[in-house]
């Protein structure tokens, strides 16, 4: 009996800590665009999918956990998260390769935007004006690494956390 509830706890830690970094990590991207300003482009919305489709079964595995479903429930939710990660990982190394220059991005990523005003005057026009910007310039370097870069950390992090809590045994 000691032995299910410790595997069922550690479970639970595997699937809070996931979900709560994959919120973390999508959070601080919403954070950089709607606060800091920084307007993504088409490959930087589309790394956030994963992160869309991962944290509700990130909910469903805490949730699964705490009502002591099977483990095999938790341990298959977790799987699907670890994947999802990977794909956003990909996504990641594809659009820095793009920012780097190594590989040329889509064509949809082909144009700089103008910068985004707040007069509400205005708005109509800059919304028919207004192009999202080009996916291959990074709008912002920390430690050498553009927001393309960090999300490949992360997401490799987070795919690690849910494929440990799914393959771990019990003890």
């Amino acid at each position: 009996m000691a032995q299910t509830q410790s595997a069922q706890s550690g479970l639970t830690v595997s699937s809070v800590l996931v979900t709560a970094g994959m919120i973390f990590t999508v959070g601080s991207a919403l954070g950089f665009q709607h606060i800091g300003g920084y307007t993504p482009c088409a490959l930087c919305l589309l790394q956030r999918d994963p992160y869309y489709y991962a944290i509700p079964l990130g909910i469903l595995a805490i949730l699964a956990s705490l009502l002591k479903l099977p483990s095999w429930t938790v341990k298959t939710l977790l799987l699907l998260i670890g994947i999802a990660m990977l794909i956003g990982a990909g996504m990641g190394v594809y659009h820095s390769g793009v920012e780097w220059g190594f590989w040329e991005g889509p064509t949809t990523c082909a144009t700089g935007a103008p910068s985004i005003t707040t007069n509400a005057g205005s708005l109509l026009s800059d919304l028919n004006a207004i192009k999202a910007p080009s996916c291959n310039t990074a709008a912002l370097r920390v430690l050498g690494l553009s927001f393309a870069g960090w999300n490949v950390i992360a997401s490799v992090a987070l795919a690690a956390i849910a494929f440990y809590g799914a393959t771990r045994k019990k003890i």
